[in-house]
């Protein structure tokens, strides 16, 4: 339950169109639902600003379509993420309003339509082999009601690729840069912005890139101070980062 949904049913229950047994029905499951296998967390958007997120791997195929079930019963908007095809599919059939976003391993279903947060998100990645990174932080951004723009293939081995998209880049209120390889492309984009950076190391590299510590090594000794660094491969967490940066930019402004 969205911290809306929640204030509409209080006002709907004071002006009498919603009765105390029905109000009543619809909060007997907070704040958790044990499905004995998961215990659902349906207070997670009143507290943190966005509801929980099923997380695909390690989970039976029946497993991920139970809980995604129990989410899409509520108002708010569900997400899947890490999802193999086989389970996306399945989802789908179940929901046909489901989407599917194959690069990113990622299902979402749209409930009903919000406005979306002021402010707004930038993607920055370095190359196209991070691309199924830098997408999931696009859906997930974009299923939590953020503005986002994507830069896709913006790495320093070509600056002029990044610089020529600098502007853009500059009026966003959060930037996400995504690399794999040496890492460098946060530091770059941290020297040139006055925004928060989010950093993401991607696996993408060589050898010695070790699955992507080097760049995770990188990102966390940037010379360019205050950037923030995820885990490797954690497109959701940096969207999930940029949300609570807007989301709470939002509420101080109001």
């Amino acid at each position: 339950m969205h911290a809306d949904d929640l204030r509409a049913l209080l006002d709907s229950l004071r002006r009498g169109v919603t009765s105390v047994e029905e109000a009543f029905a619809r909060l007997a499951t907070m704040p958790f639902e044990d499905l004995g296998f998961a215990k659902l967390d349906h207070h997670r958007g009143i507290r943190c600003g966005f509801p929980e997120v099923v997380f695909g791997d390690g989970k039976t195929r029946e497993q991920v379509l139970a809980i995604f079930e129990r989410c899409a019963a509520g108002e708010s908007n569900v997400l899947a993420t890490r999802v193999a095809a086989g389970v996306a599919e399945a989802i789908c059939t179940r929901f046909g309003e489901a989407v599917y976003h194959a690069d990113a391993r990622a299902v979402t279903l749209r409930r009903a339509p919000r406005p979306r947060t002021p402010g707004g998100v930038v993607i920055v990645s370095a190359g196209t082999s991070d691309r199924p990174v830098a997408e999931e932080a696009r859906v997930t951004c974009d299923i939590l009601d953020l503005s986002v723009q994507v830069f896709q293939d913006v790495g320093v081995a070509g600056l002029h690729r990044l610089t020529a998209s600098l502007d853009a880049i500059r009026a966003a209120d959060v930037v996400i840069a995504v690399a794999g390889m040496e890492g460098a492309l946060p530091s770059v984009v941290g020297g040139m912005v006055a925004c928060p950076v989010v950093a993401v190391p991607t696996s993408v590299g060589y050898g010695v890139g070790f699955r992507g510590l080097a760049a995770l090594m990188a990102m966390l000794n940037s010379c360019a101070s205050g950037v923030t660094v995820v885990n490797i491969d954690n497109g959701f967490g940096a969207a999930c980062a940029a949300a609570r940066i807007l989301n709470r930019a939002s509420s101080v402004e109001a």
